[in-house]
């Protein structure tokens, strides 16, 4: 893959072929070249309040306030996704690393009024989703995921257990049909 290629900023919508922890997953791509990828999965919530872990986080994280799951690597690690006006790739404010489109990371470890004033959107997530070295383009290879471009609201969606159908429905080509996709073959 070339790095005009790169998938950063980008969604992956699991397949139907897609199985285990990344079901009808929807992972924004934080990162992705030659060095391998990683990404956070948007659409699995637990049913921990972020209070349980980071209770001076509670007050500021987008609903439904609670921890999610980002994915099966480094479970023992949090990040905070946050969102904030324009989209200075590269510049950093206090206790935020910018990423793409308005999106960055959040030093977890700062103060939230250093962080909060400058954000319209926070989840806090445990683990990530990673992949070695070709491991994703080879995935992308077997049909594992679809790749779809992000819109700005959907790290932040309140209703996520639709998410991965609602980025599908928006599709405009084929693809949409696959958001009517059961489990029982003689309904699909």
């Amino acid at each position: 893959m070339s790095a005009s290629e790169w998938l950063a900023g980008r969604l992956l919508l699991a397949t139907p072929a897609t199985g285990g922890a990344f079901e009808r997953a929807v992972v924004l791509v934080l990162h992705h070249d030659e060095d391998g990828a990683h990404g956070l999965v948007l659409n699995d919530p637990t049913d921990v309040p972020v209070s349980a872990v980071l209770p001076d986080w509670q007050p500021h994280v987008t609903e439904p306030g609670v921890l999610f799951r980002g994915g099966p690597v480094g479970q023992d690690t949090a990040m905070g996704l946050v969102s904030v006006p324009g989209d200075d790739v590269g510049s950093d404010l206090l206790g935020m690393t910018l990423l793409f489109g308005g999106l960055g990371l959040v030093d977890l470890d700062a103060p939230p009024p250093v962080v909060t004033p400058e954000v319209s959107g926070l989840r806090i997530y445990v683990g990530y989703a990673g992949w070695g070295p070709g491991q994703l383009d080879g995935e992308l290879v077997q049909g594992a995921w679809y790749v779809v471009e992000r819109e700005p609201r959907d790290p932040f969606q309140p209703h996520t257990a639709t998410l991965w159908r609602d980025v599908l429905v928006r599709q405009r080509s084929t693809l949409s049909l696959v958001s009517t996709y059961t489990d029982e073959p003689g309904s699909n």
